[in-house]
């Protein structure tokens, strides 16, 4: 049954995956201005609507809700570098792995286990990402080193979204990370330069899409339980490989679909087997 946060799940993922192509077709800007058109946007369409509805713009956890917004600056942009150095297929794909960092730091900081079939989920996507980095050599060091580090935040991104989640309006959350991400970008005015011509239309649609990817995620993930999700936010990727063939003339031979493969069976089982553990 096709539930309505099975449709705006599919929603956010077409959104970012646009968003993602976007982003990389401004690879003549700094990433940081990038992601400065990334999170103005965002912040032009959700600042009125907060004021008008008076959600909170200061949250009850002003520090966790800036650490989650710094988090977030630095895992957008490491992995705006990323793919501006690397196809956006391989990108996304390493990016997936964000939830085993996120597992392991909720080990540490919420005390949570992971079960044996977890870390055998783990093993599974680890090396499928191995076999991305060892058999598309269009992945430089450096790049492969830049969407790791994004990965690595994002898992830490996840484990504050899971504390705050039902302490603060999403809007909120959403709120810091536009605020945080354009004062952080400002630090990059020296490399700055302003769209021309046709380059305006990706300007304005990564802020556009990137909000809408956000605000239907957010609201997908309230309707229904991850397990549910977690195949169809994968849609992503398959979005960005047709894309990127078609706009990039991206292509990729079969052991790098393999790798691709193994991490999204990877996070797949880890997400079932969680769900298993929780029962």
């Amino acid at each position: 049954m096709i539930t309505r946060g099975i449709v705006y799940i599919c929603i956010a993922t077409f959104a970012f995956a646009w968003m993602n192509i976007f982003a990389k077709y401004l690879e003549d800007f700094h990433p940081l201005q990038v992601v400065f058109f990334r999170a103005f946007g965002s912040f032009a369409l959700i600042f009125p609507y907060m004021l008008a509805n008076k959600i909170s713009l200061k949250g009850n956890n002003p520090k966790l809700l800036f650490l989650r917004a710094f988090l977030g600056l630095l895992s957008l942009s490491t992995f705006f570098v990323a793919i501006q150095q690397m196809p956006l297929g391989s990108a996304i794909s390493i990016r997936y792995i964000g939830p085993i960092f996120g597992s392991g730091l909720a080990v540490y900081f919420l005390k949570e286990k992971i079960s044996v079939m977890q870390w055998l989920s783990f093993i599974i996507a680890f090396a499928g990402v191995l076999i991305l980095k060892g058999f598309d050599p269009r992945i430089p060091l450096s790049g492969f080193f830049m969407v790791l580090t994004s990965a690595f935040f994002l898992g830490g991104i996840f484990v504050l979204i899971r504390y705050l989640g039902s302490r603060e309006h999403f809007l909120t959350i959403i709120y810091y990370f536009m605020v945080v991400s354009i004062l952080g970008s400002l630090f990059f005015l020296p490399y700055w330069r302003m769209p021309i011509g046709t380059e305006w239309l990706p300007v304005i649609a990564i802020g556009a899409l990137g909000t809408i990817g956000q605000v239907y995620m957010t609201k997908a993930f309230q309707l229904e339980e991850t397990s549910v999700l977690a195949p169809f936010k994968y849609m992503e990727l398959i979005y960005a490989l047709v894309i990127g063939f078609f706009l990039f003339g991206e292509k990729y031979n079969l052991i790098v679909l393999l790798g691709m493969g193994l991490i999204i069976i990877g996070m797949l089982t880890n997400v079932y087997w969680k769900a298993k553990k929780n029962e």
